[in-house]
Order: C-alpha cells, then structure tokens, then sequence
C-alpha cells in the first residue's frame, strides 16, 4: 500500500507539472524543434527525431565546415575557387543556383553569400571542392562532424540537399548544427541575416520571409523539396531587462513558404512570451570559495565560464534552487579553467533546469616542499 501511494503521489506531481508547462501553439509542420539558445534548453518539439528529407538546411552543415576552414586559415574569404564543371551542371533540374560558370573564378566571400543567401546549389558544390579538393572527401568530412557530435539521425550523401536515397536528419539534429554555427562562428553568423544578394547582374531575394517581417530575426536557412516540403531554420534574438535571449526554430514539412514562415513565427514568440530566462550565475564570478591542499594558495573561486540561464514558464523563477556538485578534496596544481565540477540550477519541486561545469576561476600552483608535507599529513588525519 505504501509503495502505491507512493507511486500515486509521484504520478499526480507530474500530471500537475504537465498541466502547468505552457502549451505551445498549434503547429501544422509535420516536425519541428524550439531551442533556447541562450538557456541551451528545449521549449517545445514534435517527432523532432523523426529522420526527415532536410532539403536544403544540409547546407547548414556544408556552411559550418566552410567557416572551419576560415578559421583554421585553409582558406580566406578574399581566395578565388574555380568552378568545376561539377559544379556547373547542379544546372540541371532547375535547382536554386547562384548563377557561376567555368570562365568565373569567384571569391570565397561571394560563395557564400551564394549559398547562404541565394541558397545556390553551384556555390555549395565550389565551396566543399575548395575545402576537401573532392566532393565524396567533403561529404566524408560532413558525416565525421555529425558523428562527433552525436547526431544519430544524420546522415550526409551531398553537400547541396537535393533528395538522394539516405540522405536524412532530423529537426533535433538540424538544430544543433544551426545553434553550433551561431555558438562557434559568431563572425560568420553575419552571411544569414543577408536580405538579398547580386551576382552576375543576377539579383535574388532570401527566401527566410520573417528577415522582412521580424526585425528580432537574424537568420537562418530555408529548405524546400518535393520529399521534404517547405522547410525553415528561424533565429531570434530579443532584448530583456536581464539581456539578450536567442530563440531557434527548426520547422519542417509545411505546405508552402508562407506556412514555413508563420510556424516559426508563432513558436519564436510564444517561446519569448511564455518562458522567463533567468541568469542565475554571472560568467567568471565565484559562486563558491573552497579550501585547496598542497597549494599555493589556502583557498580559490569556483565558477563558470559563461553565464548560467535558467529558462522557466513565466512567473516560476523564484524557486529556483542552485546545487553545487565538485571534487573533494582539491590538490593542487590547479588550473585555470580546470573542471572540478557541475552547477545544478532545479526548480522548488526539484526538476532540473540548466546545468553547467563547474571550473577553477584562478590558477593556483604547488606549495613548497614543507607546504605539501604539512598538507599532505593533515589529510591523512582527515
């Protein structure tokens, strides 16, 4: 009986947290995810691991893997790239294009302006044989990144996004390659809130409708096939009292452009209005002040590298508990940055809501020979 009651209470505690989660809107894609970036929580999602056609929100990661490039000084942005006759032929089919042909040398820059803005087949085929040399190389390089990052439901056969039997994601993983690109490429994120974009006297509009409509959304990349529908990875990010917030949607397998562009309308602004994203902890300032043996120093500050924020359905942010979890006792060497921990952010009733590492705010070397002798004797007594 005890056990019962037990199991009862449990089971009523979830029904009435279920009951009280704000509901999203009702959405006609057949699947879709809303992230919090800034909170890295998920607010809303349908079969958002259901394996689905991505179109052309592949060149999501076909972009990513072009800006790694940058980074990494493979390639420049003011380099020219030829264009192969692979590249070329992405004209048949009537696919989106950028309009490149042999005789062009374009640059890097103007590439991605054609894939990202234009959505140009021909610019994404230039692009992966400027960084991989081949596209099949390429395309390796694309499903090696998917697996790195635990994308279960990706798999890559072009860089472009026309259907081709296995080539597949899902709205969760979509998501993840778009919050990595604004995460790690923040100079670059700039391409995908480009209204429109001339090349070869050939003007076209970003398909992203919400660029014109929304002044809070700054990207990212739409997608259509016959097999996928109309599909949108929408960004935004707003201003509150306690700073700026993100939002991502990843809406697929609507009717239309339009549809696309309304779905992700209404899931940015009802995440906006009905959650509260609270920042708990402030990047870089201790949050705890703890002893450390055989250090230098007697004692050092815990913290996080970037802030904590906490997302809760609005009005529910003064329960909020915060629970630290580290090693003990710390030895030192210790250095800066170092993991020796997590911080745990629930709510009253206990439900975790952000996490964090938690790391060592200040290096802090070896003590002397004596300073670890003496150290080293009292923690044996402990």
């Amino acid at each position: 009986m005890k056990r019962f009651l037990a199991f009862l209470l449990v089971a009523c505690t979830a029904l009435h947290a279920a009951a009280q989660a704000p509901q999203p809107p009702e959405a006609a894609a057949r699947h879709y995810i809303l992230v919090d970036v800034t909170a890295n929580r998920v607010l809303a999602e349908r079969d958002a691991d259901a394996p689905s056609d991505p179109a052309s929100l592949t060149k999501l990661m076909t972009a990513y893997l072009v800006f790694q490039a940058l980074r990494d000084k493979k390639l420049t942005l003011e380099q020219t790239l030829p264009v192969s006759k692979r590249a070329w032929d992405e004209r048949k089919g009537d696919p989106s294009l950028m309009f490149i042909d042999t005789t062009m040398t374009p640059k890097v820059d103007e590439l991605l302006h054609g894939m990202i803005v234009q959505s140009g087949n021909d610019a994404s085929v230039a692009l992966a044989e400027g960084v991989a040399g081949s596209l099949d190389a390429f395309v390796g390089m694309m499903n090696r990144q998917a697996q790195a990052w635990g994308l279960k439901n990706t798999s890559f056969k072009n860089v472009t996004g026309m259907s081709e039997p296995g080539h597949r994601s899902s709205a969760r993983d979509i998501a993840t390659i778009a919050t990595r690109i604004v995460a790690d490429f923040p100079e670059y994120y700039r391409y995908y809130s480009v209204r429109d974009y001339k090349f070869n006297n050939i003007r076209q509009d970003n398909r992203n409708l919400l660029l014109r409509r929304d002044p809070t959304v700054d990207g990212m990349k739409t997608g259509y096939t016959d097999a996928a529908g109309y599909c949108l990875v929408a960004s935004a990010q707003r201003d509150f009292p306690n700073g700026k917030r993100r939002l991502l949607s990843v809406v697929l397998g609507t009717a239309s452009r339009e549809a696309r562009a309304s779905e992700s309308q209404k899931l940015l602004n009802w995440g906006f209005t009905a959650f509260d994203a609270l920042r708990v902890v402030e990047a870089g300032k201790p949050v705890a002040t703890v002893p450390v043996w055989k250090g230098a120093a007697k004692d050092v500050g815990l913290g996080t590298q970037a802030p904590v924020v906490a997302t809760v359905p609005r009005g529910e942010g003064a329960g909020l508990k915060t629970v630290i979890e580290r090693t003990d006792p710390l030895v030192a060497p210790l250095a800066q940055g170092q993991r020796v921990g997590t911080v745990k952010v629930t709510t009253a009733s206990g439900t975790p809501v952000a996490e964090a590492p938690l790391v060592v705010l200040q290096a802090v070397p070896q003590a002397g020979i004596f300073g670890r002798a003496w150290d080293a004797l009292r923690l044996w007594i402990k």
